[in-house]
């Protein structure tokens, strides 16, 4: 019996939540050391960011109405259609992206910008790992290799620790490019397809990035005893970007067009064997 996506994902966000609460409130994630103070946002006593931590929930909605199609089998006929299992794993992803990047937020910790970025390389990967699966005509094996990889090269560039102009690390910049990747490859993977959420999934992305970067600490944007928080738009709009990503995925209606695969022979050509 195939499990149930809401359940799981329900339970996901459930069982998230509650230890990251737990770990809030118990201090299990380490000191302060005022990670994730760049994003503008004044520190509280308990949660340190609660706006920036709060519109992570905008993941968790995305991630559930992710689990929701798919128990419907609103997945089209594509890849989705073949292999479901993908779909609920990432609605987990997406939902658990909330807590993760909630625990920076929330504590100011080392560990809790671990998490976060943790969260956000695991997204990323999933995305350019199933767009070069549709794009190859591969399967999970595939897909598998490519999100590996995408993840390792992330976590890399975040562990190197270096800098970068703009996106402020190597790890952002590492993730954006893996992002950038997962869209370029969809804009070439020739399928029967709603394009119009592909060409939403990265309005979205373009407009949180913008917003992301009126939201740090000195930005003439920057307001941080403001229920206006630059760097909470840039989690809802994700948020949007990640429905709109699955949305595409979702309205495939026929298999991948290989290249490998050869157009069959005109009638001419036919007439003359």
């Amino acid at each position: 019996m195939r499990p149930d996506p809401v359940r799981l994902t329900a339970g996901a966000a459930v069982v998230s939540t509650a230890a990251l609460t737990a770990a809030v409130a118990g201090g299990w994630l380490g000191a302060d050391i005022g990670a994730g103070a760049q994003f503008c946002e004044a520190a509280h006593a308990h949660v340190r960011q609660p706006v920036n931590s709060l519109t992570n929930a905008g993941f968790v909605v995305a991630g559930l109405a992710v689990a929701v199609r798919t128990r419907r089998g609103a997945l089209g006929t594509g890849a989705l259609g073949r292999w479901p299992a993908l779909a609920t794993a990432y609605a987990v992803l997406v939902v658990l992206l909330g807590p993760g990047s909630a625990a920076l937020h929330a504590t100011g910790t080392a560990l809790g910008g671990g998490i976060d970025v943790l969260s956000m390389y695991a997204v990323a990967a999933f995305a350019l790992g199933f767009a070069v699966l549709r794009r190859s005509a591969g399967g999970p094996a595939t897909m598998a290799v490519t999100a590996v990889a995408a993840l390792g090269v992330q976590v890399a560039a975040d562990v190197g620790g270096w800098s970068a102009p703009v996106v402020h690390t190597a790890g952002n910049l590492a993730f954006g490019a893996v992002l950038l990747a997962a869209v370029v490859v969809e804009a070439r993977t020739r399928t029967d397809r709603d394009r119009l959420w592909l060409a939403a999934a990265l309005s979205s992305l373009v407009a949180a990035f913008a917003i992301w970067t009126t939201g740090s600490t000195g930005s003439a944007w920057c307001f941080p005893d403001s229920v206006y928080q630059g760097h909470g738009v840039w989690h809802l709009l994700c948020a949007l970007a990640a429905w709109c990503l699955f949305r595409l995925w979702a309205s495939e209606r026929s298999a991948v067009s290989s290249p490998r695969v050869s157009a069959p022979p005109s009638r001419d050509v036919a007439a003359l064997a």
